[in-house]
């Protein structure tokens, strides 16, 4: 099976919203919900995306000519390549209903462990979707991020113990879910969280705490006040808020707030290849994530999918470092892109 044969197989089994497009790039279903567009216009995922497409690198192949080596250490764990599997919840409803959660978290969480990286797993209303991805994480030893929304503090004591029952290596909150409409109107209220509300869910998470959904500065230092392990500098994936910035456009200045702190960046939205990953390295991210075509790996070829995808990205970002000169993510610095 080719990667060209997983896109082909992914648009004979998706739902009415995702197209399984060649690039996902946020223009076909921008405006979508359900589906993985967003609340609005969507004009903030396509920005993105376009924003990374408009940073150039630099070539420099003046150097040793020896192999590359790709691999990252993040919590005290070694990964093939500095990329993971994005986040995603309820899966039949926004992709199709080839998968339910826990089919899918099953064969992400399996396959990205199998070849060298980790899988975000995502969250719901429904209690099913974080009891499948647990369960996932847990039959692959804990090599996964279950990823918990803004909810309520019993909500969130309950699902962190799922968490904890799963002996996963870090937990996340996504708080840019914060805007997803289902949040809204729940009682208890659930969404935005203080300084202090995310300390207290830190404590309690007993592992890295990340805190996904960093677009300013100003949220970095809170989220490292908080006790954060990791930021996700992310607008979650331009579906929750119109005339937002790129991730691109913010990155540079939270890594230099950041820099010294022991606090690590991750950051998504719009990353689509190997070039891409080594432009978000170079301007302050130790590793990025990348969700909705790992949806389309999974519909369109299930394990073998999700392995030909990181190798995909993996042998991309291996030769654009090679080809910047830089053989090492120690060695990638603000350099390697093109300043104009």
């Amino acid at each position: 099976m080719t990667y060209q044969e997983v896109l082909e197989q992914a648009r004979t089994c998706m739902g009415a919203y995702c197209k399984a497009c060649p690039v996902c790039n946020g223009r076909a279903c921008k405006n979508q919900v359900p589906g993985p567009g967003a609340k609005g216009i969507g004009d903030t995922a396509i920005r993105n995306y376009d924003k990374w497409q408009e940073i150039r690198v630099n070539m420099d192949t003046i150097c040793e000519n020896i192999p590359v080596d790709t691999s990252l250490e993040l919590f005290g764990r070694r990964f093939r390549f500095p990329f993971f599997a994005g986040p995603v919840g309820a899966v039949n409803l926004h992709y199709g209903e080839k998968y339910d959660d826990l089919a899918y978290n099953q064969i992400l969480v399996k396959a990205c462990a199998e070849n060298g990286i980790a899988a975000f797993t995502g969250d719901g209303t429904n209690p099913k979707v974080m009891e499948a991805a647990c369960e996932a994480i847990a039959a692959a030893d804990g090599a996964g991020i279950p990823t918990v929304k803004p909810w309520n503090p019993d909500t969130v004591r309950g699902k962190l113990a799922l968490c904890q029952k799963a002996g996963s290596f870090a937990v996340a909150m996504d708080i840019d879910a914060a805007g997803l409409p289902f949040l809204k109107n729940m009682t208890p209220p659930a969404g935005s969280k203080t300084t202090e509300e995310l300390r207290g869910i830190a404590e309690l998470a007993g592992v890295p705490f990340v805190v996904k959904g960093v677009m300013t500065v100003r949220g970095a230092l809170k989220a490292k006040e908080a006790g954060a392990a990791a930021v996700i500098v992310s607008n979650h994936g331009g579906r929750v808020l119109d005339q937002c910035p790129a991730t691109a456009e913010v990155l540079p200045a939270i890594a230099d707030a950041l820099a010294g702190s022991g606090v690590k960046i991750l950051v998504d939205g719009g990353i689509r290849s190997g070039v891409d990953i080594l432009k978000a390295l170079a301007l302050g991210a130790d590793a990025v994530l990348i969700a909705r075509p790992f949806v389309t790996a999974v519909y369109g070829g299930a394990e073998e999918g999700v392995r030909l995808y990181i190798e995909k990205l993996g042998a991309e970002l291996a030769d654009a470092m090679a080809m910047c000169g830089v053989h090492s993510l120690e060695e990638i610095t603000r350099d390697v892109v093109f300043h104009g």
